[in-house]
């Protein structure tokens, strides 16, 4: 299902990478050497590959976050211009590198990845809340992701309820300082591994996914969206329950980035006045299609 997407106003808190891939037959294990053909450079980042999405979806795109003044953090910049992301809030660091994740992908599209954050983590709780604060209009959705510091993080949160818009929050990864977002109802769109831990870190013990989900949703009184790959999606909120959404059928190369899909244009289409369960079917039906390249933002 394809919902039309009418230019809502949609802010992301996240990191900015550049993203070095070797595709190899299989994932190293540890201490071995796997060699594939060659590398590639992507653009890359939870933030900025979620903002890309959303942009490319057709809202209207803030980006919160930060590059270092060196060649990477150029292309980053241009990268982003060229998808129609305003950059305005991205800071530029004199003292920290951009941020690289090192990537290797197998002939299955499962990955392995190891970031050096770089600049993004000087990403601060003053930047983020005078980025959303400041923002005339409001924007309609703030979507953050937790590869920055969790200070920025719940500032990000705590602006986006006193401006009474939508808060998504992707917990990629579980940070600690998440146990205090709960309380300020974000939506909440784990994967599976997220939402045992985040339902662990929040005091509850579940066996499943399900009731893992169904925890988080009663500590936060909001939707929880889990992804789970190949499995589609489960989709929860406090008057409804839950409802599965199976995966469309994709030939995967790469799973890189499609969370970060997920994330953009479920935030895009919120943003745009869809209702929660059209935005996850069409986030769904994108995260399926950006599998079948190499890059996360290649399949967008």
């Amino acid at each position: 299902m394809n919902i039309p997407c009418r230019g809502g106003r949609v802010q992301v808190v996240g990191a900015i990478n550049v993203d070095l891939v070797v595709v190899t037959p299989r994932l190293p294990a540890p201490g071995e050497t796997v060699v594939g053909p060659r590398m590639d450079r992507y653009g890359g980042g939870k933030g900025a590959n979620a903002a890309v999405a959303a942009a490319r979806t057709g809202a209207q795109v803030e980006l919160i976050g930060a590059v270092g003044s060196d060649d990477n953090g150029e292309s980053a910049l241009a990268e982003l211009r060229a998808d129609g992301v305003d950059i305005g809030s991205v800071s530029v660091s004199a003292e920290s590198p951009t941020g690289v994740a090192l990537i290797v992908v197998d002939e299955a599209g499962e990955n392995q990845i190891a970031v050096g954050s770089g600049a993004n983590a000087e990403v601060d709780a003053a930047q983020v809340d005078e980025a959303i604060t400041k923002r005339s209009p409001p924007s309609d959705c703030v979507l953050v992701s937790t590869e920055i510091p969790g200070d920025a993080v719940v500032a990000a949160v705590r602006a986006a309820e006193a401006a009474g818009v939508w808060c998504i929050v992707n917990p990629a990864p579980p940070i600690p300082e998440l146990a205090e977002v709960l309380r300020h109802h974000p939506i909440l769109t784990p994967n599976a591994g997220e939402c045992h831990a985040l339902a662990a870190m929040s005091g509850k013990d579940a066996d499943t996914v399900g009731e893992a989900a169904d925890a988080l949703m009663q500590t936060t009184g909001a939707p929880v969206i889990v992804t789970l790959g190949s499995g589609g999606v489960l989709v929860g909120t406090p008057a409804d329950g839950f409802e599965h959404l199976d995966a469309e059928p994709a030939v995967v190369r790469d799973t890189t980035g499609a969370g970060d899909t997920f994330n953009g244009v479920f935030a895009a289409h919120l943003a745009a006045g869809a209702t929660l369960m059209e935005a996850a079917r069409t986030a769904n039906s994108a995260a399926a299609r950006s599998v079948s390249y190499v890059g996360a933002r290649a399949g967008m």
